[in-house]
């Protein structure tokens, strides 16, 4: 029997299982509404995210940041407007490829979290939102993450977590599982990819525990502060010397 070599382009959503390959082409299917789709998701917080993710960074003219998972570039046009020079990583090369046509005034570099092709201590700062979670290993991508970043330098991670009070919790879960669905079958190019979503959210690590992985993975001083009632945190951490 010939085994067929698996085309990224075949693949509509990622296993829990996080395979690059399968990550890369479910986000290559979806790079050219995902902007339009994660602000309907949202309900339009993903500003209010964005902001508190270059607040806790604290990015400063002349600094060298790197922003990982960055997509299609949101994210890093942001933190770029505080004058630092910003690099767009992203495992997906259509989500880059639409970056570049949206915001051709960044620098993008296709790169897997944990294997990332940067030289050691490069960078004054590290941000990741919404990817750590698509990541095959947690602890190496952020072992990865401490590794070019210099000593002292800082860690900004942006991610869905756990809704703190129980019954805006049981809210939260009946949006996931009936409302989300619904919206992504309409305005995403591959609902299926949004199944994806949803598990991965569910299966994440709370708080504490994402916590205590980045503590222990090259980091000290790890923060973190919630937004919207736990449905996003925001930890921060600095590089260990």
């Amino acid at each position: 029997m010939t085994l067929r070599p698996i085309d990224p382009a075949d693949i509509n959503r990622a296993s829990l299982d996080k395979k690059p390959h399968e990550v890369a082409g479910m986000f290559n299917k979806v790079a050219h509404r995902y902007d339009l789709t994660n602000e309907a998701l949202t309900l339009g917080q993903v500003h209010i995210w964005r902001r508190g993710v270059r607040i806790a960074l604290n990015p400063r003219p002349g600094e060298l940041i790197l922003d990982l998972a960055a997509g299609t570039g949101g994210s890093t046009a942001a933190l770029a407007e505080s004058g630092a020079e910003v690099v767009a990583c992203d495992l997906s090369e259509g989500m880059i490829a639409v970056g570049r046509q949206r915001h051709p005034e960044l620098k993008f570099v296709q790169g897997d979290a944990t294997d990332l092709p940067f030289e050691d201590a490069t960078f004054d700062a590290v941000t990741i939102s919404f990817g750590l979670r698509n990541v095959e290993n947690t602890e190496k991508a952020l072992r990865e993450m401490a590794r070019v970043v210099k000593p002292g330098g800082r860690l900004v991670i942006c991610e869905f977590s756990r809704p703190t009070w129980p019954p805006f919790r049981a809210v939260y879960g009946f949006y996931l599982e009936e409302i989300l669905t619904r919206i992504a079958g309409v305005l995403s190019s591959d609902d299926e990819a949004y199944d994806y979503l949803i598990e991965s959210i569910q299966e994440w690590p709370d708080q504490e525990r994402l916590g205590a992985l980045i503590a222990r993975s090259g980091w000290k001083h790890v923060q973190y502060r919630n937004y919207t009632g736990g449905i996003l945190a925001l930890h921060r951490a600095v590089r260990s010397e």
